[in-house]
């Protein structure tokens, strides 16, 4: 079982490789404020959802300062369709050996369907400009949660 981060943790840096291959580091972002938030699969009903909340809520994010980094255990290519097909507009990276996940707590053993299973455990987490995490949210529903997010931010 990995370790759950929570407020006033180092966020774990990582670089990874963005839909269309190229290096995307979260030191990157430094001096912004950054929501990472880890999804199970590109193109899935709930994971579009939540890939698409945060499309049509990124300008009121952004001039929040807030920059959005989606990550999933999906290769760039599958990136790259989901990214085009629902016009995403913010950076999908790929952690195919899952290690970021790890590190961020956001792999391990969660209840689907009323059974045990190893997987992504959705999360959502917000980074502070000097790369803090500020609020860590696990297990968290596809649906309505940006709206969620924004109120419990004050976004």
């Amino acid at each position: 079982m990995s370790t759950r981060l929570q407020a006033g943790d180092p966020a774990p840096d990582f670089t990874l490789d963005d839909a269309d291959g190229k290096p995307v580091s979260l030191s990157d972002h430094r001096g912004r404020k950054v929501i990472v938030y880890f999804y199970p699969a590109a193109s899935t009903p709930g994971c579009t959802k939540q890939a698409c909340d945060f499309r049509d809520n990124l300008a009121e994010l952004d001039g929040a300062g807030i920059d959005v980094l989606g990550i999933s255990p999906d290769k760039p290519a599958k990136l790259a369709t989901f990214r085009d097909a629902e016009g995403l507009t913010f950076p999908l990276l790929s952690d195919p050996d899952r290690s970021v996940l790890t590190a961020w707590g956001a792999f391990g053993e969660k209840t689907m369907y009323g059974k045990t299973v190893t997987g992504v455990i959705r999360s959502t987490f917000l980074i502070g400009e000097d790369g803090t995490i500020e609020d860590a949210k696990y297990n968290v529903r596809a649906t309505g949660h940006v709206a969620k997010l924004r109120k419990d931010w004050k976004i």
